[in-house]
C-alpha cells in the first residue's frame, strides 16, 4: 500500500507482468526435447527410444515432454518436421526456407529445379523417420495414423506447388492440377526415392532425374510457349 500526502492510503501500485522470461525458458526446454529426440531416434531407432530417455537427455521431467511435445509418435513427427524445416524446430510449410525459395523463383523451371534440389537434402533425413513410423504402425495404430497424415499432408502441399507452377503460365493447360499434384506426390515419395537410390544413384542424381521428369511431363514445351 502507498500513503498520499494527506495521510490517506491509496491502492497498491500494479506492475505489468512480463512473461517473456518464462516463454524463453519454455522454448529452451522445447528445443532441448526436440534435439534429444532427434539424437536418440538417430542412434537407436524408434523401438529402442523411450520417452523417458528423451526426458533424461533433455534434462526435463517426463511430464514436461508430454506437455510440451506429446507421446512418442508426436516426438517422431516433430523430428520429421525438423528435417523438413532444416532447422532445430518444426515450422509451418510456408515458413520453410526451400518453400520460400520455390515461391520466389520466377519461372516454372526454376521452381522445379529448386524444389528437386531441396529434396536431395531433405529426403535422406525424412525417409528413415517415415520408415520407422510405417514399421511401428504395424503394432501401434497411432503411428499408422501419423504416417497416413504425413502422406495426406504431402499430397495437399503438392497441390499448392502445382498452383504455384500454374501461376507462371507454363504448366500444360490440358493437365489438371490434381493429376499434376499426384504425379509430383508419387515421385517425391519414400518409395520412389528408395527405388532410385537403391539402384546406386545419389540423392543429387535422384534430384536431377526428378527435375527432368517433371520438366518434361508438366510444362508446355519451350517451342510451343508464347
Amino acid at each position: 500500500m502507498v500513503s498520499d500526502k494527506l495521510g490517506g492510503v491509496t491502492s497498491p501500485v500494479k506492475r505489468s507482468y512480463d512473461g517473456s522470461g518464462r516463454r524463453a525458458a519454455a522454448e529452451r526446454r522445447r528445443l532441448a526435447i526436440l534435439a534429444a529426440a532427434q539424437e536418440l531416434f538417430a542412434e537407436g531407432g524408434y523401438a529402442a527410444t523411450s520417452v523417458q530417455a528423451v526426458a533424461d537427455r533433455a534434462g526435463v521431467a517426463l511430464d514436461t515432454v508430454y506437455a510440451t511435445v506429446g507421446r512418442k509418435p508426436q516426438l517422431l513427427l516433430a523430428v520429421h518436421d525438423m528435417a523438413l524445416a532444416e532447422g532445430p524446430a518444426p515450422v509451418p510449410a510456408e515458413q520453410r526456407d526451400y518453400v520460400r525459395a520455390v515461391r520466389e523463383a520466377t519461372s516454372a523451371e526454376a521452381k522445379i529445379r529448386t524444389y528437386a534440389a531441396a529434396l536431395a537434402r531433405i529426403l535422406p533425413r525424412t525417409i528413415p523417420v517415415m520408415r520407422a513410423l510405417r514399421e511401428a504402425g504395424a503394432t501401434e495404430p497411432e503411428c499408422a495414423a501419423q504416417y497416413d497424415a504425413i502422406s495426406e499432408r504431402r499430397a495437399a502441399n503438392m497441390r499448392l506447388l502445382v498452383a504455384d507452377l500454374r501461376s507462371t503460365g507454363e504448366l500444360r493447360p490440358e493437365l489438371s492440377d490434381d493429376d499434376a499434384a499426384d504425379l509430383v506426390w508419387s515421385l517425391n515419395s519414400p518409395e520412389w526415392f528408395g527405388l532410385v537410390t537403391g539402384r546406386g544413384r545419389t540423392p543429387e542424381q535422384y534430384a536431377a532425374l526428378l527435375a527432368d521428369v517433371l520438366l518434361r511431363t508438366l510444362l508446355i514445351p519451350r517451342e510451343s510457349r508464347p
